[in-house]
């Protein structure tokens, strides 16, 4: 990574093109990181920000979308007589940026033509492509076609001579073999490619082998042979090494970009949060009454007793990816918080992960909940969103054991909840180094956030220093709890928008600067 510049000499996009598979499209952790920095990142630009997604709703209406058949009307026009169909309007969060979803069934047709063109330009090895591999590359190319042909049209008004600096920023494998055919054709829009988690890295962990104890033993490329994921290794490698800007969200993954693609990121861009949602005085208090008690009910219904006011609601959430996710820790960890004795509280332990499981399942001595289900207001239990439900947690617990970043932990601090997690998961990492930074936050132990360590090897360690921590926190006076909670909420004001918004402006200037010196090499050889 380069040493940063001063920000006065830093060169700025007048216009910002994000493309990723969850544009609208509601799926994991990458829409939190692109819907919620959309509203700082369109300020930065002056409103020139505009997101490419896929258009898979099959005349469904999105809920997350709202076409506008004003906007950019003649391009929209011009480019579906072109053979694409694309419909244009808002996106639906904060800031409500322009997007563009784009129909990329058409190219299916010429699917062969583009692999073998990707293999000839770029060495993407396209033949072990299975399942949502063909889908994902005719969208991607599909999304750099609009991104092209809208840089020419509506940002440079068919003149290239003076064009308006552009940056053309791609998010996951699923978005990099069009990167990479945007920058052959139109090498002056600087090009930023993201890896939000590596393939092989996520199916070295999946599988159930040891990631880190054997990092720097790993080949890449003979890894995603064993675990055939070669095309979709081949063209984020390809990706990493040919973006005018390689980038991560974390420390802990950029060790993975180094030793499974060959190429460390050149910034890392910490993923931050916008709480403007996170209700403030009297509201924050009712609401967080209004869910310990939804909670509670909802025990004692399940479990046919009932429970005191005091009952400690120990909460999770995230993906249903046993391992990775540290479920396997946390149920360990409760296990052993059950077979204590001297445990004074009741404990309830809801674990929120939507699963095919049709209702929820109770288990083991200290009330455990598995609830199945998306919490989005209308789950047949609580009926209540997830962020309802998060802010009646007494701690808030995920300790992954593959997490490039982890939202779900900082969601929970932002709503004030004492959370643990583990120096696996970036954001881990990230708030170990905030408590290390501040002598006084080292000092005492009401940091609001434990960060346990994890290795390949010391589950029993990690399940029983979990265990230990419940247990302390039980045992905490009032005072102490509300001080670690003001902590909590404390650190996840250090990791908003407005202070992480600097890495983007870091890779946009090495995009630009990359973008302009091959602009240059190009002319001089032509």
């Amino acid at each position: 990574m380069r040493t940063s510049i001063s920000d006065n000499n830093k060169l700025s996009p007048a216009w910002v093109m994000e493309a990723s598979w969850e544009v609208c499209n509601k799926v994991g952790g990458i829409y939190t990181v692109l819907s919620t920095h959309a509203k700082t990142l369109q300020e930065q630009v002056c409103g020139n920000l505009v997101f490419i997604g896929p258009d898979v709703w099959e005349g469904k209406k999105n809920a997350l979308f709202t076409e506008d058949a004003t906007l950019f009307a003649d391009w929209r026009a011009g480019f579906t007589r072109e053979g694409l169909p694309v419909r244009v309007g808002r996106w639906e969060i904060p800031g409500r940026p322009v997007a563009i979803l784009v129909d990329f069934k058409p190219l299916f047709s010429h699917k062969n033509d583009i692999f073998a063109r990707a293999w000839e330009l770029f060495r993407v090895d396209s033949l072990h492509g299975y399942g949502d591999y063909d889908e994902a590359s005719m969208f991607s190319c599909a999304a750099a076609m609009a991104a092209g042909s809208f840089y020419r049209h509506v940002i440079c008004k068919g003149s290239t001579d003076a064009a308006p600096s552009t940056v053309y920023h791609a998010h996951e494998w699923m978005t990099a073999m069009g990167m990479m055919f945007l920058k052959h054709h139109i090498p002056a829009i600087g090009t930023v490619f993201t890896t939000h988690a590596t393939s092989i890295g996520r199916s070295i962990a999946g599988n159930n082998k040891p990631l880190y104890d054997y990092l720097p033993g790993y080949f890449g490329d003979q890894m995603a042979r064993e675990l055939n994921v070669e095309s979709k290794h081949s063209v984020e490698k390809q990706a990493a090494h040919r973006a005018d800007c390689f980038t991560t969200v974390s420390e802990i993954t950029n060790r993975e970009c180094a030793q499974l693609l060959e190429k460390a990121a050149d910034v890392v861009l910490l993923n931050g949060f916008e709480d403007d949602f996170v209700p403030k005085g009297a509201a924050f208090t009712a609401r967080r009454r209004q869910a310990r008690k939804c909670m509670i009910d909802k025990a004692e219904h399940l479990l046919g007793k009932e429970f005191p006011d005091d009952t400690l609601i120990i909460g999770t959430g995230g993906r249903f990816e046993f391992r990775n996710k540290g479920f396997d820790l946390l149920l360990a960890s409760l296990r052993r918080l059950g077979e204590r004795r001297e445990l004074k509280r009741e404990v309830i332990a809801f674990i929120n992960v939507p699963h095919w499981h049709a209702w929820p399942e109770v288990m083991d001595k200290v009330n455990i909940i598995f609830v199945p289900c998306y919490l989005d207001g209308q789950d047949g239990l609580f009926n209540l969103n997830y962020y309802d439900l998060l802010i009646g947690n007494d701690i808030g617990i995920y300790p992954s054991y593959y997490e490039p970043w982890g939202y779900t932990p900082l969601e929970s601090i932002a709503f004030h909840v004492p959370t643990i997690t583990t120096d696996l998961a970036g954001f881990g990492l990230w708030a170990k180094s905030q408590r290390e930074a501040s002598p006084k936050l080292l000092a005492d132990n009401d940091f609001g956030v434990e960060v346990i360590h994890r290795t390949d090897s010391n589950f029993d360690e990690a399940a029983e220093q979990i265990t230990r921590c419940i247990s302390q926190f039980a045992e905490c006076t009032p005072e102490r709890i509300n001080r670690m909670r003001n902590s909590a909420a404390t650190l996840s004001k250090k990791a908003l928008w407005t202070k992480f918004i600097v890495w983007y402006q870091e890779a946009y200037d090495v995009a630009l600067r990359n973008a302009k010196t091959l602009k240059c090499i190009k002319k001089e050889t032509t």
